[in-house]
């Protein structure tokens, strides 16, 4: 290794340590970078913009001619309103003139042309147009890509183990992963509580969020040390960094062989009270990780996943496949598929979605599945079929009152009445749950138990809409406290409606793998804990060391508490006190 050592801080988010080289991530649609240039370096840009949209449209080209090769000419010919962009002189001529005016680098300039274009079009009531701005838009990205001079690269392409190191990580990314070959996550922004954190902690992988601009310091293929349990990137480690995280790693290896050595216990409380453990999912690939954690089944399966980066909606034999192989992978235990959960950081490539200004309070989850019932139907026909396994529940996310489930509900009855009709079997029994994550929903959890089997508080979303914080927004990071009264309080009150009305009550928000915030949630009342599987081994030591007794002694101090901070030292003293081995 050659350079100097560098230390880059950041949030930890998902502990371990990992050792690799870069892979550098740039998302397709990263926003181009803006120099101002003379006079003299017009010229050179125009040049480099011609060769970009000849790259540009030999890149087609060539996509065209094997999508003709392997399933027909008809198909191939979608691509020829991305040559017409390629060669629109409209568009061209207006960069050319803009690149004069305004000096520029013309990766900059085009971009804010073709949006401006693109954005007028989507304007437009013709399905035809609207159409014409997505095509804009992707062949926009590739043209700013052979810009600026960078392959397509997805996270699947990654074919060696390594460090993954982007600005973030979306859901979509996700989808394509290779998750064997990825050591460890670095990004520039993220939270807790973002997508990059809970994947990392699920698939048990080091993560570094919060590094503000590692993504623009670091090369592909630099020697890095990622420290997910402090926070810390170090680039050109030292022989002396490496030996003291050496010895760091050894006594991890130790607490990791006691938690595995807790596979096929239960977790259940010193004084004998079972708290189901149950784990989160994404993909059907996640299901050996659950097992191998130990985890009394799926507590959340997030089938958003399944149909982000493709290019169409996938069929109900699709949907079909993939929730049987997760049903029977798990047996006997129990799964929950959660309906659709899309928008929000979770969007369609081909739903052509209008852009919300704030799209965690706009069209997402339930509400989409509601504006698209034929998408709805057609998940939940899938799922039910499925249920003759007789190991699955459905939840519906996002439910902020008695007219959107009954609504839903509406449709699910529906998908029952078509399957009778077709004759195909399906659990008639099937239990149904929702999601707590609107804090409406808490308030009226006593109604709104008197319709479902069981509720599943969604601790991540329910802070964010409580608190109004933005839970990837690192600027206001600070300000997202779980342990904030008014969450517990609305917490305590969904318990309290659900077991009222002889419903079980879980948690499967990020809150439920804090292990600081175990003994408030067993104080709490919560029957089940979903957390990500990479949690599970520690969650379950956790609870065997807690006594409830004292658990209740902690809930009722932190009533005479205002503070989120205090609340919180007080749950972390609880914490040190049983399993100081899980948390330093």
């Amino acid at each position: 290794m050659s350079g100097q050592e560098v230390i880059f801080h950041g949030v930890g988010v998902a502990p371990g340590i990992a050792r690799g080289i870069v892979f550098l991530h740039h998302p397709d649609d990263e926003e181009p970078p803006k120099r101002k240039i003379d006079d003299t370096e017009v010229a050179k840009e125009i040049v480099r913009f011609e060769s970009a949209l000849i790259a540009t449209r030999a890149q087609i080209l060539e996509m065209q001619q094997r999508i003709a090769e392997a399933i027909g000419a008809k198909d191939a010919s979608i691509f020829d309103a991305h040559l017409l962009v390629v060669e629109d002189r409209t568009l061209i001529d207006e960069v050319l003139r803009n690149l004069e005016r305004e000096k520029f680098n013309v990766e900059f300039i085009f971009a804010e042309v073709a949006n401006r274009y693109a954005r007028t079009l989507s304007e437009i009531d013709d399905p035809y147009l609207r159409e014409r701005a997505f095509d804009i838009h992707d062949v926009t990205r590739r043209i700013i890509r052979n810009l600026l001079g960078r392959s397509a690269k997805t996270l699947g392409t990654i074919d060696l183990p390594q460090i993954v190191v982007a600005h973030n990580i979306t859901p979509s990314d996700t989808a394509t992963l290779n998750r064997q070959l990825v050591l460890g996550f670095a990004t520039d922004v993220g939270s807790r509580t973002s997508h990059t954190a809970i994947m990392a902690r699920s698939l048990n992988i080091p993560a570094v969020v919060g590094l503000k601009d590692i993504s623009q310091r670091l090369h592909p293929g630099e020697h890095v040390l990622l420290d997910g349990t402090n926070g810390v990137l170090i680039l050109n480690p030292t022989d002396q960094t490496l030996w003291e995280y050496g010895e760091i790693e050894i006594k991890l290896e130790k607490v990791e062989e006691v938690l595995t050595g807790l596979r096929d216990t239960v977790s259940t409380t010193a004084d004998g009270r079972h708290v189901i453990l149950s784990a989160n999912i994404e993909l059907p690939e996640d299901v050996p990780l659950v097992v191998k954690a130990g985890a009394e089944g799926i507590g959340l399966y997030r089938t958003e996943f399944f149909f982000l980066n493709k290019s169409d909606l996938p069929s109900e034999e699709e949907q079909y496949a993939a929730y049987l192989a997760v049903a029977e992978a798990i047996m006997p235990q129990s799964v929950i598929i959660r309906t659709l959960d899309l928008g929000g950081d979770k969007f369609l490539t081909h739903s052509h979605l209008p852009a919300e200004i704030n799209p965690f309070l706009g069209c997402r989850a339930i509400r989409f599945c509601l504006e698209r019932p034929d998408i709805f139907k057609a998940q939940l026909r899938a799922i039910l079929r499925v249920s003759v396994v007789g190991n699955v529940r459905v939840m519906f996310p996002m439910i902020s009152g008695l007219s959107e489930l009954r609504q839903a509900k509406e449709i699910l009855e529906g998908a029952k009445t078509e399957l009778r009709e077709e004759g195909k079997s399906f659990n008639e029994n099937i239990e149904l749950g929702i999601m707590i994550e609107v804090p409406s929903a808490a308030l009226v959890a006593e109604a709104l138990a008197r319709e479902v089997a069981f509720f599943s508080i969604g601790t991540n979303d329910l802070i964010q809409y409580t608190i109004a914080v933005d839970r990837v927004n690192e600027r206001i990071a600070h300000l997202y406290e779980p342990t904030h009264p008014a969450i517990l309080r609305l917490i305590e009150m969904t318990v309290a409606a659900a077991h009222g009305q002889g419903i079980w009550v879980g948690v499967c928000g990020e809150m439920a793998g804090e292990i600081t915030l175990t003994p408030l949630l067993l104080a709490l009342g919560v029957d089940e804990l979903s957390v990500s599987a990479g949690l599970v081994p520690r969650v379950k030591k956790a609870v065997q060391t807690l006594d409830t007794k004292e658990c209740s002694r902690l809930l009722e101090e932190t009533r005479g508490l205002l503070s989120a901070t205090d609340i919180l030292a007080r749950c972390e003293e609880v914490a040190q006190l049983h399993y100081p081995e899980l948390l330093n």
